[in-house]
């Protein structure tokens, strides 16, 4: 039986000993005082694993595991199995908490009897926070989802995101469904599996979690590894035509626009994918599906658009995307809503955690 009350947070640790003391110190100071903090040193090179150690002598809160380099799933699963509270929070180890996030999340699970609850969250840089503000205003109250309008925003993946941290889960729906070990994205392969079983989801408006950015640009430190999200979205349908038949459009559609990003940015890093394999395999994916892919994306004018020109070959759509950049940068075609920037400082917000 889990501890009634205790708030498990699960913390793989791999190179980041620029930010444990962050993460660690945003969790152990929390308002809520009955959790218990799992890290997990996952065969980290530098002092993290020592660091680890130290917060353990510390404070009677913390375990510490010790393992070989297995990756963000493996290390995830290991903690999961020292899990012994009756909720779950996963944190990544770069990123770090509002003081009072565990309370306030743990309150609304009570208050409406959710199952899941998840947190708006600040995207954090080093000099600036911004949030997604297209969706939500943090002082509207909490939102409930049952089952099906769940699966479908996690299928859009615009209010009810991916991303297994900046939750607060019942650790009884979660304990026996494991991270798949190997690849990137693994929120992926992971989240529709969990929310499938959600009868009570709950959106919290207000930021609590702070999601860290690093200056690292995707198209310097692409890999075609990052194509696991492509499988993993498309794990995920083969999951959503057997259980969700209604969601299947939508499914393509996530699908389709993921395709295309990765197109571009193999596009951009050529010499990462020799000979286009990689290109192909995405062109090949959308020549077989194109007929369903169209049904899905109708109702889309710019995704339809982009679908015709890709068919046709795919570098029309590169200069249409590259066209409509241009037009935006002389302010003929508006820029999309996107993130937007909170008046705050940085520092002062981190120190006050």
């Amino acid at each position: 039986m889990f501890q009634k009350g205790k708030v498990s947070v699960v913390v793989p640790i791999y190179k980041v000993e620029k930010y444990i003391h962050r993460c660690v110190d945003s969790i152990l100071n929390q308002t809520y005082k009955n959790i218990e903090v799992i890290l997990v040193d996952d065969g980290s090179p530098d002092h993290c694993g020592k660091i680890a150690d130290q917060y353990r002598d510390k404070d009677d809160r913390i375990k510490v595991i010790h393992k070989e380099n297995g990756g963000l799933s493996d290390a995830r699963n290991h903690g999961m199995k020292q899990v012994t509270g009756e909720y779950t929070m996963f944190a990544d180890s770069d990123d770090w908490l509002k003081e009072n996030a565990i309370e306030l999340m743990l309150h609304y699970s009570l208050r409406y009897q959710a199952d899941v609850v998840q947190s708006a969250f600040y995207y954090a840089y080093e000099d600036k926070l911004l949030i997604d503000n297209r969706y939500i205003d943090a002082n509207d109250e909490p939102l409930e989802l049952d089952n099906q309008i769940l699966m479908y925003e996690l299928v859009k993946n615009e209010k009810v995101k991916n991303f297994a941290w900046g939750k607060l889960y019942k650790t009884e729906l979660i304990k026996e469904i494991p991270f798949k070990k190997g690849v990137l994205f693994e929120d992926v392969f992971w989240a529709h599996q969990v929310m499938h079983n959600v009868k009570n989801f709950l959106l919290m408006h207000q930021p609590l979690y702070y999601y860290f950015q690093r200056d690292d640009s995707i198209v310097a430190t692409y890999s075609p590894r990052n194509l696991d999200i492509i499988k993993g979205l498309k794990v995920r349908h083969q999951f959503i035509e057997k259980n969700y038949e209604r969601l299947i459009d939508a499914s393509y559609i996530a699908i389709l626009k993921m395709c295309l990003i990765h197109y571009n940015l193999l596009f951009m890093n050529r010499k990462k994918d020799k000979n286009g394999i990689y290109r192909k395999e995405i062109q090949s994916y959308i020549q077989t599906n194109y007929t369903k892919l169209k049904n899905a994306v109708k109702y889309d004018k710019q995704l339809n658009t982009q679908l015709y020109l890709f068919s046709l070959h795919p570098y029309f759509n590169i200069a249409f995307l590259g066209l409509r950049r241009g037009l935006r940068s002389i302010r003929v075609l508006s820029h999309p809503p996107g993130l937007e920037q909170v008046e705050v400082n940085l520092k002062k917000e981190v120190l006050a955690e």
